[in-house]
């Protein structure tokens, strides 16, 4: 029997980085994400040979090892072996044999949350395959223990609780690991609108968030006031936000975006580059009201909004730059999983 998962990439529309320990423990966050029609996939088959097979497809690495409880965290995939890892101390206690393998529609360093859907993929894939007891808050809580503590990679707890829920989610974050998520009702065309005016721009370059993250870290650790006050501001974007989408004022949505740009720039060092400026500057004066990078920054994504019918003239001004443009839809649905 083989069994499958997946789990939607997220759009960070405002909000993001106030998802991160220390800020959230001490101020509380807010973010406001939408989940779209790019996945991370798992898929399990149980073997009975002893050994262990890892398979990621996108990355073009694959290794096979012996069966055991616990495998060395080395930096060869290490986000499937942090899975199975916990996966045997919490609830199977013994080696299990399988051949898992996984695939993310988008590279690492994307600013789409890849790692954190992969890593909930996975979690998925295990569950189904084992009858796990784990409902949407356990799985998205243990994707980020196992990224953030485990692993010891940094970064903040939206993506994981994204790719579970799915949907347009307004969340909110507080100390001791706490997260509220509070799913959107939005009517169909403003949906629909929002999808036709959001272009999403893939520059071409990945980026290490970890290291931003860990600048954004240090400045709220060292009390630097800019920073903070930066992260209060992108708090009160993700409710501006959170507001225009369900009273269906699509018209301030770029601007809104734009406010947040320029405060997450003021986060940290990296967050944006003279490159990102000026593909930001020429999107605007070709008729984009506002945009921003997706993820942590300093690559990867970026999405602008672009009113009535401007995208076309904002994706003719932005061919110079050599990116491409990936078509998505927003999606209902979080975390699948089942069998074949």
């Amino acid at each position: 029997m083989i069994f499958r998962s997946r789990a939607p990439l997220r759009l960070g529309l405002a909000g993001g980085g106030t998802d991160v320990s220390p800020y959230s423990d001490i101020y509380g966050g807010a973010v406001l994400n939408a989940t779209i029609s790019m996945y991370a996939y798992a898929t399990i088959e149980s073997r009975t040979n002893g050994k262990i097979v890892f398979n990621s497809i996108d990355r073009k690495e694959r290794i096979e090892c012996e069966a055991k409880e616990g495998l060395d965290v080395n930096g060869q995939l290490d986000l499937l072996k942090g899975v199975y890892n916990r996966i045997v101390k919490d609830f199977v206690k013994e080696p299990l044999s399988f051949e898992l393998s996984t695939y993310v529609d988008a590279p690492p360093g994307s600013g789409l949350g890849s790692s954190s859907t992969l890593v909930v993929a996975i979690i998925g894939a295990f569950a189904e395959w084992l009858n796990l007891p784990l409902g949407d808050y356990d799985i998205a809580h243990l994707a980020y223990e196992i990224e953030r503590k485990d692993l010891g990679m940094a970064g903040g707890k939206q993506d994981q609780y994204a790719a579970t829920f799915g949907g347009f989610n307004f969340m909110e974050f507080y100390d001791n690991d706490k997260v509220i998520v509070n799913p959107l009702r939005i009517k169909p065309e403003v949906i629909n609108e929002l999808q036709f005016n959001l272009l999403l721009y893939y520059t071409g370059t990945s980026r290490l968030s970890s290291k931003i993250i860990e600048a954004q870290v240090k400045n709220v650790s060292g009390k630097k006031k800019k920073s903070i006050e930066a992260m209060h501001k992108l708090k009160e974007q993700a409710v501006m936000m959170k507001e225009a989408i369900l009273k269906g004022k699509l018209d301030e949505i770029g601007e809104i975006l734009d406010f947040g740009w320029q405060y997450k720039k003021q986060m940290a060092e990296g967050i944006t580059n003279p490159v990102i400026d000026e593909i930001y500057e020429t999107a605007k004066k070709a008729g984009a009201t506002g945009g921003k990078i997706s993820g942590a920054g300093g690559g990867g994504f970026m999405m602008f909004y672009c009113p009535k019918n401007t995208r076309y003239k904002v994706i003719e001004a932005l061919q110079k730059f050599g990116g491409e443009f990936r078509r998505f839809q927003f999606t209902k649905y979080g975390l699948e999983t089942w069998r074949v």
